[in-house]
């Protein structure tokens, strides 16, 4: 080992040290993410998640809506997160392998910093309110500390987090649904016998605003509101962005960091039982496709047809709901569509489709950025302005060129570059030294 000289820390990953399936995993979760995206890019609020504002009813629009929903929605961020977990472990491992003492924390809070502050520019330059960097870099750092449990200890540490991220969801319906209950029982006295003191109107006018609130014709006030902001001048759009990239990073932060707590602790724990590498027997990824899918999708199935039921009024939804159980069953599909993956890459027969991510994984910060700039500049006012101007379908070829463009990029790219652009940068301002941008010759990144 060195003494610490940020010359031996900062010398890149060479190509043998990079591990092949982490790679394009990274891609396949990072092209994944823009489908779930999307509709935040293309479509105004509240009509991103509900089909009803436009009158998708029985539409391509709406089947659509409904797959994205029932089979694909929060896995690709899970499998992120998973991939994020495993990082850490391999960016403090290989730093200790080179280094003694505090060097290799020193650099790995440097570089979660760092990601912090690209985080913060993500929501409030490019202004995409649905960041992830800044909560990554947050919760990345909590996770330096379980980084030497054993599989077994972070499993349960995943379990734990999902159950309090389940009790969170349900104390927040039961809060909810207590509101509305109250209020409706305050709305049936009779005023002429009974005086209401301020609480009790409190109470009423919170039930009453909600109820209000949540109707058709609000919700597409509301969307009519966020076109005129979206469409309209720069000053107006960065105001009301950055407002909505404010709370996003707020409210994120405090209600969904259980979320990414999941989903790194079972990283960590698969990357060290090597189930995250291809190493287990093909059973388990069989074992994890079958039940992770067969358990997922019929959770989601039972999820999403109250809220179709009740038109996506979230008050009558909320009155009349029950257990909520969204991250339960966001959790098990997402381990479904990863068992698939990995019988996918057991299987042999799609080398092809492995070796054309592994370069969208190696350039995975440049990617998630890039697409907030160029799917930002496409539907924004400030850009060529398409923002509700595509039908729900027609959005996701947006999506399939955003990939193509980044795929063919990618790999030209590193035919002649060591990193991303911004892979380059977060590099050098980690280890605050330029680094090699440039390669020395044509095998030393793209060998297998």
């Amino acid at each position: 080992m060195t003494n610490g000289s940020t010359t031996a820390l900062a010398a890149p990953t060479s190509q043998q040290e990079r591990i092949v399936i982490l790679d394009s995993l990274r891609g396949i979760a990072i092209l994944g993410i823009l489908l779930m995206n999307i509709p935040g890019f293309a479509l105004p609020d509240p009509a991103m998640g509900d089909p009803s504002v436009l009158n998708e009813w029985g539409t391509v629009n709406f089947k659509t809506w409904y797959f994205i929903e029932w089979f694909m929605e929060g896995s690709q961020r899970a499998l992120f997160s998973m991939l994020f977990g495993a990082g850490i472990i391999l960016f403090v491992s290989r730093q200790e392998k080179r280094t003694e003492g505090l060097w290799p924390s020193d650099y790995f809070f440097r570089r979660q910093l760092w990601l912090m502050v690209f985080g913060l520019i993500n929501a409030f330059v490019l202004l995409w309110f649905w960041d992830i960097l800044f909560h990554y870099a947050c919760i990345g750092m909590i996770m330096f500390a379980f980084r030497r449990l054993s599989p077994k200890a972070l499993i349960i540490g995943a379990v734990l987090s999902l159950l309090l991220m389940t009790a969170r969801e349900n104390v927040d319906a039961y809060r909810d649904r207590k509101m509305i209950n109250k209020g409706e029982m305050i709305a049936k006295m009779d005023t002429t016998v009974t005086k209401l003191n301020d609480q009790q109107k409190e109470d009423l006018g919170a039930m009453t605003g909600a109820k209000e609130n949540t109707t058709l014709e609000a919700r597409k006030k509301k969307m009519e509101k966020n076109l005129g902001i979206v469409r309209g001048s720069y000053g107006g759009f960065y105001e009301y962005q950055g407002e909505r990239s404010f709370k996003g990073e707020i409210n994120y932060l405090y209600f969904g960091g259980w979320d990414i707590l999941v989903f790194m602790f079972l990283g960590m724990a698969l990357f060290k039982n090597g189930v995250l590498l291809g190493k287990a027997s093909t059973k388990i990824y069989w074992g994890l496709f079958i039940a992770g899918l067969g358990l997922g999708l019929t959770l989601s199935y039972f999820r999403l047809q109250p809220l179709i039921d009740y038109k996506f009024n979230w008050f009558d939804y909320t009155k009349n709901g029950s257990f909520e159980f969204y991250e339960i069953s966001r959790t098990v599909r997402a381990l479904g569509i990863f068992g698939l993956i990995m019988l996918m890459y057991k299987s042999n027969w799609f080398k092809w489709l492995f070796a054309l991510m592994r370069p969208v994984g190696q350039m995975a910060f440049t990617n998630y950025l890039m697409q907030s700039l160029l799917v930002g500049l496409f539907f924004y006012g400030i850009g060529f302005g398409m923002y509700g101007k595509l039908q729900r379908y027609e959005m996701y070829y947006v999506v399939a060129a955003t990939w193509a463009l980044q795929i063919i990029w990618n790999h030209i790219w590193l035919r002649h570059f060591r990193f991303g652009p911004l892979e380059w940068a977060w590099r050098s301002l980690t280890y605050w030294k330029k680094q090699p941008m440039k390669k020395s010759n044509t095998k030393e990144v793209m060998a297998p």
